[in-house]
Order: C-alpha cells, then structure tokens, then sequence
C-alpha cells in the first residue's frame, strides 16, 4: 500500500464561492445580501433592518401618565348627602343593633380555594405517577437489561472428547518454518515434513516455536524426500511434552481424528474428522526438474480440513495418539496431490506412523533413511493397467544381482499385483514397495506373454543421495 500520495484533482479553494456566481461580488451577483450562505461557509455582512423597542408593559400597581390636559369639568352643585350612621344635629349617637360583620379580605378565598385545588392535583398526581411508576419498574422499563447466562464449569474436558483430545498434544505440537512439528522424545527431537525444512537446507537451522510462545533454534538431523519426513532437533529446552505414538496398522475407517497445526500461519489449530481411507497410494512433490523432491506414500486418507502450514503436524486417534504425519492434500482447482497451495476440499493425507517411526529412527541414529527396492526401472509411459518393466534410454530393466533379477523378473514383464493387492500404475507399485521394509519378502503377480505368473521377491535396501 502506496502512502503520503495526494488524491486525484483536490486543490484548495481560496475564495468562498456562493451560489452559482462563485467568486463575484454577491449584491451584482442579484443575490440576497441577508440569504443564507452554504452550510460551513461565512455569510456576508450587511446592515440590520430598521427596528423599534416597544414599550414595556407597567407592572400592576404603577400609577398610570395623567390624561391629556384640558379644561376642567365643572364642579355640581349638591345638597348635603344622607348619611344613615351620621350624629344627629344636637344629639347622642344612635347604638346599633347587631355590628356589623366584618369580610374577608378581598381575594382571600379565591387563593384559599387554588391551594385546595393544588393539593388535590398533587395527590392525584402522586398516586397516578407512582403506579405508574411500579409498573414501568416491573417491566424493567427504569432498569437496564441482564440477560441470563450458563456459567462455565471448572471441571476438565470429558477424555476422548475434541477439548480433551486437544489439551493434551497441544502442548507437544510446534510451529517451524512454513509448516508444523511435534516433539518425539524429552531429547528435543522433532518430526516435520521435509519440504518443511527443505528451506533451511543450506544453513541447516531452523526456528521452532512452541504452543507456550517459547522459541527456540533447531538444527536439521536428517531428512528424506522419498518419504517427506525429517527430524530437529532443540537443545537447552526443558519441559517438553512428547507425544506418544500409536500403531496405524490398527487404523480402520471411520476412527475419529483429530489434526493439529498451523494452516495458514494460524498456529494451534484444531480440527476433527475421521479416518477415510486406508493405505491410499499417493504421490506428491514434482517441483524439481529430477523428480528428487517426489514423495511415495501409502498414506492414510482423512476428511478432517488439513490447509498449507498443517504440514508435518500430527493426525491423532481417539485416545491422544499421533496416527500419521499431515502431509498433503488434493485440491479442486490443480485437480493433483499438493503438499501446500490451496485449501482443504476434504481430502487430505498423512503417513502412517508405523513408517514415519521407522524413517525418523533411522534418521536421528545415522542421519539418513533407507528404500526397500527390488532393483528394476520401471517404464512410466506404459498405457496399460500395471506396471511394465522397461527402460526408456535403452539401458538394461532389471539391474543385475537385484532382488529382481533374482527373483526371475524379465524385461517387458508387466506387474498387476503386490501379496494379491491390484497394482494399475508404475507410482503405484512404489508406493506399495515403500510401505514396506528392507528384507521383508513380498509376492509378485506378473503377467508375461499372456501368461500370469507369481514371483516372490525379498525386497533389498538402497539410500537417497
């Protein structure tokens, strides 16, 4: 985001403008020089109107200004007037029968009565306000509003539920490069994907944080692409929480699980689903031009949202037991297996623990992991249902001296099962060689002019460059 750049066409205004006229003089404008002007801008000045002060009216009581001076009304002439309580010429003043009663003041009842009045308004008055008063308090109209709320329990997550599940490997799950970890022993070691690590190959360390917020530096014990696994390793760091590992040979679908990881740098992410698939030949990788960076595995298949940066975190079972290491999904819009691009579809895959166990031992004790082979190239091209043996540069098929060349396998042989497992492509029939180990002895199903035949066949080993 571009800052500091000025919007497009603003440019200060240095005269208030007017009406349409803006800019010229508002009395030639036509305008009128007492109209309001436009909100937020200074009106003009122009002289008041004519006004007069009207005088005030006199309080009650004043004596008002004398009439206008005229002649003088004449004075009529009158006889004496009779006055009924007046002494009598040369006599005694007459008693009178009854005094006279005296009378109130004048405006005395009137006031006596609007008091009266006021009393009885402000009865009624007070009795009206406050029953109104308790009703609008029962409704709750004077009172501000509590919404009842279910307090939460201090007792810990039932056990084998997702909470449950989650409290305890969260604490053994980290975050390190581009992806995800969990920690394996009290020693430090750490088991990841190797294209989580790959970026770290040249300097071979790596930062880790864990679920605390610590962080700490790893170093790169080994890693193999074939298989998409590699180990840490932290050193100085106490308190760490390894998590324990379970036997994904006993995996059935439909087990619930649950996925830990950090998809899209959101570390400490939780999500839940079951178990869809078992042994699902996958391949992944492909980004570099010798196909080194390709991985073969005959994972376990999930529904459970699994988004780039859940790589290398653990796939647990009910009972808190990582099943199988996250490493990869199908997308919608590649339409291919994608270690981390796009986003979950519900189709997502990790490696059986039984074989990330094997490599990781492996890897922490030498430093690099052994293939199970047979010894053959395998012809990639071949249309057809099954893997054919054969050599697109010309070269020889079957390596002499091989578990291969053993076992009896020829060039142009055609391989459509694996110990009675139906093989349709050349990546498949390695992904079922690898989910095995050096020495174990397998059954080929091979079909050759025609004809099909079983070859057992004791797989060698071989190490990645």
């Amino acid at each position: 985001m571009d800052k500091g750049n000025s919007l497009p066409g603003h440019q200060a205004a240095s005269q208030p403008a007017w009406g349409s006229g803006a800019g010229d003089d508002a009395e030639s404008a036509g305008q009128d020089p007492y109209g309001t002007p436009p909100y937020g801008q200074p009106g003009p000045w122009a002289p008041a109107p004519p006004v007069q002060r009207p005088d005030p009216t006199p309080p009650a009581g004043t004596q008002l200004p004398p009439p206008a001076q005229g002649p003088a009304p004449q004075a009529r002439s009158e006889g004496p007037r009779y006055d009924p309580w007046a002494t009598p010429h040369g006599g005694t003043p007459v008693p009178q029968a009854h005094p006279a009663p005296q009378q109130p003041p004048a405006g005395r009842g009137r006031a006596g009565r609007l008091v009266a009045g006021a009393a009885v308004i402000a009865l009624v008055a007070g009795v009206l306000g406050g029953g109104i008063g308790v009703y609008l308090e029962r409704e709750g109209l004077f009172s501000e509003v509590r919404l009842p709320q279910a307090t939460a329990g201090e007792s810990p997550p039932p056990e084998g539920s997702i909470a449950g599940i989650a409290a305890e490997v969260l604490p053994g799950v980290v975050t390190l490069g581009g992806g995800t970890g969990f920690v394996l022993d009290d020693e430090g070691h750490i088991l990841t994907n190797a294209h989580v690590v790959r970026p770290a190959a040249e300097s071979g360390v790596i930062d880790v944080t864990f679920s605390s917020g610590d962080r700490a530096q790893a170093e790169v014990i080994g890693q193999d692409s074939g298989y998409d696994l590699a180990v840490v390793k932290v050193t100085g760091v106490s308190g760490l929480s390894p998590l324990p590992l379970g036997d994904s040979d006993a995996v059935r679908v439909g087990d619930p699980v649950v996925a830990i990881g950090a998809p899209f740098d959101l570390a400490g992410t939780v999500t839940s689903g079951i178990i869809s698939a078992t042994e699902r030949p996958i391949t992944a990788g492909g980004a570099e031009a010798d196909g080194s960076d390709i991985s073969y595995v005959n994972a376990l298949q999930t529904d459970a949202p699994i988004n780039p940066g859940n790589s290398g975190g653990p796939l647990v079972d009910g009972s808190g037991r990582v099943i199988g290491v996250n490493s990869a999904i199908r997308t919608a819009d590649s339409g291919g297996l994608d270690p981390g691009q796009s986003g979950s579809v519900g189709l997502g895959f990790a490696i059986p623990v039984n074989q990330a166990k094997d490599v990781a031992e492996q890897l922490i004790n030498t430093g690099r992991a052994s293939h199970p082979v047979i010894g053959v190239t395998l012809d990639t091209g071949y249309p057809g249902d099954g893997a054919r043996i054969g050599s697109a540069s010309g070269g020889r098929a079957v390596e002499p001296g091989s578990p291969a060349d053993e076992a009896g396998v020829e060039e142009g042989d055609v391989i459509t099962a694996v110990d009675g497992e139906p093989v349709r492509g050349s990546d498949e029939l390695i992904v079922k060689i690898r989910s095995h180990r050096p020495g174990d002895e397998l059954e080929l199903t091979i079909e050759r002019d025609g004809d099909e035949i079983s070859l057992p066949v004791t797989l060698g080993e071989a190490y990645s460059d």
